[in-house]
């Protein structure tokens, strides 16, 4: 008996640490989105997001988590009323609540804000941010890329220093850490937490990921040309670039390339060479770069002025080729000098 009694007391132990292991570790919420945090396999359950104001639930949404991480809606849009509001979220397992966990927050009225975003957004490459202070303070900033409502990636930069004065903003560029798929859409989302004043602030903006690159230099002569080419996104980027020699207007030939595999900050490049020398006069030459799906990324035009090429004169040949060597020449000289001295009267 005692024996049976320790095992189910075990076991009984065991489920407690499973249920107490699937919980909310962290929400945030206001009145145009939230995340919420959850921690152990929460496979399989539910997680219901109520926004709440003065006990009556205006909002409801249902999640189903894949396990743990970190998860993202957003509200309705509605006419909303100065006050304070809570946003909870309830993990259940076959309608029964396992962890519960809420966030209050007041909209409207005056509050003082510690920090002031002048600019946000996401795209391909990352995140991009610009915020100010009235005065001098220190915030934790939170980068998340989701993709659906779960994100794939949560950076935390702790103890960012904002210098006072709102008319001196932070520029603050961060890029993604993940190969982006072309044509998927992502969820680009900063939050920010002034942790002496307790004033936490996130915006978000969806985008779909793009391959891109630009050309940042091009050289041309007569004999060839080249162009480098800079990655200009998260999504690898494997277009080609086209050389188009004109002359007057019409189209002498045309070069293509395959460019390297290129991502953000990455930079190659890619030579050509006309079949023959180009013949003296004026030339246009248009560099066109092109993705993989087909489309210009970025065009650039030069002229080539091709100039008759002049041969260096072989003072060597020339040398050979003189009737009068320069040893000859000189004993020549000598003998007429000294004729001349000889006709001088008197001599």
């Amino acid at each position: 008996m005692r024996f049976d009694a320790f095992w189910s007391f075990v076991t009984l132990l065991a489920l407690i640490g499973l249920v107490q292991s699937q919980q909310i570790e962290d929400i945030f919420s206001n009145l145009e989105s939230f995340d919420i945090t959850t921690r152990g396999d929460a496979a399989g359950h539910d997680l219901r997001v109520e926004l709440i104001s003065e006990g009556k639930v205006l909002q409801t949404t249902n999640l189903h988590p894949d396990g743990s991480g970190t998860y993202i809606s957003s509200w309705r849009p509605f006419e909303a009323d100065e006050g304070s509001y809570d946003a909870c979220a309830t993990l259940e397992k076959n309608d029964t609540a396992i962890s519960r966990k809420c966030y209050g927050f007041f909209y409207g009225g005056r509050t003082p804000l510690r920090f002031d975003i002048r600019d946000f957004y996401a795209d391909s490459k990352g995140i991009h941010l610009s915020i100010s202070a009235n005065d001098p303070t220190i915030v934790d900033i939170y980068y998340i890329l989701a993709s659906g409502d779960k994100a794939i990636h949560v950076s935390r930069e702790r103890a960012v220093p904002i210098a006072g004065g709102f008319a001196a903003s932070v520029k603050i560029d961060y890029p993604w850490k993940q190969i982006l798929e072309n044509d998927k859409e992502y969820l680009g989302r900063v939050k920010i937490v002034e942790l002496n004043h307790n004033q936490t602030r996130a915006f978000q903006n969806s985008f779909v990921a793009m391959d891109d690159a630009i050309i940042t230099e091009t050289y041309q002569d007569e004999t060839g040309a080249s162009a480098t080419v800079l990655g200009n996104s998260r999504v690898p980027f494997t277009g080609k670039l086209q050389f188009i020699l004109m002359q007057n207007g019409t189209v002498l030939t045309i070069e293509e390339r395959k460019t390297p595999v290129l991502l953000t900050g990455d930079d190659e490049t890619v030579e050509i060479s006309w079949n023959n020398t180009l013949n003296p006069g004026i030339y246009q030459l248009r560099t066109m770069l092109i993705s993989n799906s087909g489309d210009v990324r970025d065009v650039g035009e030069s002229i080539i002025e091709a100039k008759p090429i002049t041969k260096p004169v072989n003072t060597t040949q020339a040398e050979k080729k003189s009737p009068m060597p320069i040893e000859a020449g000189f004993v020549a000289l000598i003998v007429v000098i000294f004729l001349m001295r000889l006709k001088r009267p008197g001599s």
